[in-house]
């Protein structure tokens, strides 16, 4: 056994039976932080970590190829459902960045859109990518991009729309959208490998009203006019259509109908309060790939056959 390996069992060891923290780890060894996410991918990708799922009848890998052929998707990821003493953003976040991470290519180019779970997997990605990543911002909202704990290994390049989220009149907006930096993000949203896009729901606990953005009374109004949930903060109905508003027109954001154009669009959202929004997402036909949690995907598959048994519902 080479020194290598025996530091990746070390490393191993620490990690995943003695539940210590990579930056423990590195500290304990004196070796990078980097260095222990890097022996870490080898131990997994050389078989020395191997994992083993057990035979379930009902197995996720089920789940994922029928929501995948109901929802005509190109894939689809799913992770086991949470404790709840466990954050569901948190969780799906790090299945997002693993998924992501294992396909990235030469190109290293990724389009990111605003909320939570996305800063989340963010952290996550720019912390395991082994490679720099060039990330570039799919709205305005400039925080939500930015790495979350400067003491942590960030290895991403943000190329970031320099306008808030939303602004105060739709003049505002079309005044930005002349400025030549923010063409200039639009036009790198075509080159990027990917697409990497949250799903908002109608709730006191969506990430754009706890941020300050919208009020408790804009979501008020939304509901009244059909609105089930937002992607890229589009607020769209059960079909997946766009609920045309005056908070609509005020935003910096990507456009649905450019969103519809790109490739490998994946959407990553989990929870009870979310299944209406993803339904609608996925009505639409805004993504290409799903990443959830089991609980989720159930409740999704269930809401398409409860309406295909009652189509006058």
């Amino acid at each position: 056994m080479d020194n290598e390996e025996a530091l990746m069992i070390k490393v191993s060891w620490y990690y995943y039976f003695d539940n210590m923290t990579q930056q423990r780890i590195s500290e304990l060894l004196g070796i990078s932080r980097m260095r222990v996410v890097k022996l870490l991918d080898r131990a997994r990708n050389t078989g020395i970590i191997q994992f083993k799922l057990r035979d379930d009848p009902a197995s996720r890998l089920h789940i994922e190829k029928k929501l995948s052929q109901v929802y005509n998707l190109k894939d689809t990821f799913i992770v086991p459902s949470p404790p709840k003493e466990v954050s569901i953003n948190e969780n799906i976040a790090r299945a997002a960045a693993m998924y992501i991470n294992n396909r990235l290519g030469n190109n290293n180019f990724i389009n990111m859109g605003y909320g939570d779970t996305q800063s989340r997997i963010l952290n996550n990605l720019a912390t395991m990518a082994e490679r720099p990543l060039s990330v570039v911002s799919m709205t305005g909202g400039v925080s939500y991009y930015l790495p979350n704990n400067m003491s942590t290994i960030f290895n991403a390049k943000l190329y970031l729309i320099p306008s808030p989220l939303l602004v105060s009149s739709k003049e505002v907006v079309e005044a930005l959208q002349n400025e030549g930096s923010i063409n200039e993000i639009s036009r790198m949203l075509q080159l990027s490998c990917m697409s990497v896009v949250g799903i908002g729901s109608i709730s006191n606990n969506a990430t754009i009203v706890k941020s300050g953005i919208l009020t408790k009374s804009d979501f008020l109004y939304l509901k009244m006019k059909g609105a089930v949930g937002d992607i890229l903060c589009h607020f769209i109905d059960k079909d997946g259509k766009l609920v045309e508003t005056y908070i609509e027109e005020r935003l910096i954001t990507t456009p649905l109908s450019t969103l519809l154009k790109l490739n490998n669009v994946i959407g990553v959202a989990a929870g009870d309060d979310k299944v209406c929004a993803i339904k609608a997402v996925l009505n639409g036909g805004y993504i290409d790939i799903l990443i959830t949690d089991e609980s989720t995907a159930l409740q999704l598959l269930d809401t398409n056959e409860s309406i295909s048994q009652n189509p006058e519902n």
